[in-house]
């Protein structure tokens, strides 16, 4: 089989990797899926033509596989769920391998440990093993968001200032790699996203601001490399939302992605929260 005919798919938690996975099969590829141990949905083996569990630290382990069935061409989505790592013994759970290490102590050896850079090293080290990382929207692109307001629901011209005062402060979190959202109300920040996910900000902004009417926005990083890391909300998201008394979504448009987004869509504006795509 020509590697043009193949994808590889390095997949995490939740939802995406099954679309990107839909997406290129209906596109007539075969995919090759590494999913990484703790994190990927083993139901994801259903979807995919072959499933590897991988370990996350070994990717080493990644390349041979994808690479047996001739896979150049690969995309990596999916969560993964930080807070894991940080667990006693993690160095005897995530043993690494020779490439892990030669990450850590090489291509890392006088630059920063943030995510974007530790990203970028990986990506580094797959391309040395024959492994090309791509734009993880390509087959997905139909989920992505859009500019302006998605819901029937329209924007509320009260929260139009906290969008202008908000916008500004979520991208600064993001050049510093902190996180990709926060919640705010009359022009004061409530919550910010940092190793807990966006989930567990919204029920943190929730508890914070028990009168409710407060909105999320969520954008990507200045400079978003497209072949990691681009944020993403769903039913899930709409859902923490309305239980936690929020009232709008605003999403930078044509870099995020909307999980099952028609779906998503109808879920708001039964729920009452409006999505603007900025």
């Amino acid at each position: 089989m020509s590697s043009t005919d193949v994808l590889g798919l390095i997949a995490g938690e939740g939802r995406l990797p099954f679309l990107v996975a839909d997406g290129a099969k209906q596109a007539g590829l075969k995919v090759i899926c590494a999913g990484l141990a703790d994190n990927a949905n083993a139901k994801l083996a259903d979807e995919v033509d072959v499933f590897y569990e991988v370990a996350i630290a070994r990717p080493g382990s990644w390349i041979r596989k994808l690479r047996k069935h001739g896979v150049t061409k690969t995309i990596m989505v999916g969560r993964i769920a930080k807070g894991r790592i940080f667990t006693p013994w993690r160095i005897l759970r995530y043993l690494p391998d020779w490439r892990a290490i030669r990450i850590w102590y090489w291509r890392l050896r006088s630059k920063d440990k943030q995510n974007d850079t530790l990203l970028n090293a990986l990506a580094d080290e797959l391309a040395s093993g024959g492994i090309i990382l791509e734009n993880s929207t390509m087959y997905c692109k139909e989920y992505l968001a859009t500019s302006g307001t998605m819901t029937k629901r329209q924007l509320d011209q009260s929260v139009k200032g906290d969008i202008e005062f908000g916008w500004q402060i979520v991208k600064k979190l993001g050049e510093l790699d902190i996180g990709q959202a926060i919640a705010v109300k009359e022009k004061e920040v409530i919550a910010v996203e940092a190793i807990e996910g966006t989930a567990q900000m919204i029920e943190r902004a929730g508890q914070l601001c028990k009168s409710g009417g407060w909105t999320l926005i969520k954008t990507s990083k200045p400079n978003q490399d497209m072949r990691f890391d681009v944020p993403c909300v769903g039913p899930d998201t709409i859902r923490g939302l309305a239980e936690n008394g929020a009232k709008c979504l605003v999403v930078e448009a044509e870099k995020t992605i909307i999980i099952d987004k028609p779906e998503t869509v109808k879920l708001a504006d039964r729920l009452g929260i409006t999505i603007l795509g900025r």
